[in-house]
């Protein structure tokens, strides 16, 4: 009889003081990311996550800072294909890219975006989320 082979839906990564924690979904049905630094934790949901899937795997994205005249922050995730069959968590290293878009009026001339990769060391698994019942 074949194994069943399953896909994960939570990520844990951790590298260079950052750590990511992504479900592709939650209890509540949207996915969810949380990034923490040195000097900042935060969480999106929903529609703040962006999640392309490319021939190198799923690229989920997030704007970390935002300002309105200066520019903003984007954290980029590299998620790649994972097959979960004998186990429900593997480990799993990826990268991470932080991005920063810098934004001028009038325009400049030049590069716009500033990338810096993060190596990023973790799991992936698949996990049951249960919804509590409603009163």
């Amino acid at each position: 009889m074949p194994e069943t082979v399953k896909q994960p839906n939570l990520y844990e990564l951790s590298g260079s003081g950052m750590h990511i924690t992504y479900m592709t979904s939650s209890f509540d049905g949207q996915p969810r990311l949380t990034y923490q630094d040195a000097g900042q934790s935060r969480t999106f949901t929903g529609n703040q996550i962006q999640s392309v899937d490319t021939y190198a795997g799923t690229v989920v994205s997030v704007v970390t800072f935002l300002t309105v005249d200066s520019g903003s922050t984007s954290l980029s995730i590299l998620i790649p294909r994972v097959n979960l069959i004998s186990a429900d968590t593997v480990n799993i290293s990826t990268y991470g890219i932080t991005a920063l878009h810098r934004f001028s009026i009038p325009p400049m001339q030049g590069q716009q975006d500033f990338y810096t990769p993060v190596p990023l060391q973790g799991t992936a698994s698949a996990v049951v989320f249960i919804v509590p019942p409603r009163p």
